[in-house]
């Protein structure tokens, strides 16, 4: 194999969900686009690299000093949904349900893999309730031994604000799931947020 190839394979590899054979497609895709597409491709990824930004505000990703969720005037501001990461954002936005603001954290409390509290942008958070307009925080976050971790280190954090609403999404079993094949955290949560049926 060819040693340009075989780097190429090998970085692209790198990235998640890649493996070999699919970076192996990759590259050999690469080879078949014009040069200038390829070279397009490759600034932009070198822009976004070097340029993007972290909204100040709530931590999401940014052209500027603020995300456009942030700076939108009709967003609700006094919601803000707390999730781990961007990628979260547009999962919930696709949905086109929710129109407050939101608090990307940048991860979970991991001790396993070195992530403490101090790691994520709690404080972040608990400045901008302190600032008075927020009247609930949607706890958002994975339904891991991680992210409940997390999740009780937050409603922790938030117990200094006695008038607002702490919320989390609704956990429990996945529509199409058979019961024989959902773990017990799971159930316990489906059980904990039953809900009548109308």
């Amino acid at each position: 194999m060819s040693k340009l190839l075989k780097d190429c394979v090998g970085e692209l590899s790198k990235l998640p969900g890649i493996g070999r054979r699919t970076a192996m497609r990759l590259a050999v895709h690469l080879l078949r686009m014009e040069s200038e597409s390829v070279a397009e491709m490759t600034s932009a990824i070198s822009r976004f690299r070097n340029e993007i930004r972290r909204c100040r505000h709530c931590n999401n990703l940014s052209d500027d000093e603020l995300c456009s969720i942030c700076s939108d005037p009709e967003r609700d501001r006094t919601t803000v949904c707390v999730v781990e990461q961007v990628s979260d954002v547009l999962s919930i936005e696709n949905t086109h349900q929710y129109r407050g603001l939101y608090h990307v954290l940048g991860g979970v409390i991991s001790p396993m893999q070195g992530i403490a509290p101090s790691d994520l942008k709690i404080d972040l958070l608990v400045d901008n309730i302190a600032r008075g307009e927020i009247r609930e925080v949607i706890l958002a976050v994975s339904t891991s031994v991680e992210g409940e971790t997390t999740l009780f280190y937050i409603m922790n954090r938030l117990r200094q604000f006695p008038g607002l609403k702490v919320t989390s999404i609704a956990r429990g079993i996945g529509f199409g799931d058979e019961l024989e094949y959902v773990d017990e955290l799971t159930i316990t949560h489906a059980l904990r947020n039953r809900r009548e049926i109308e």
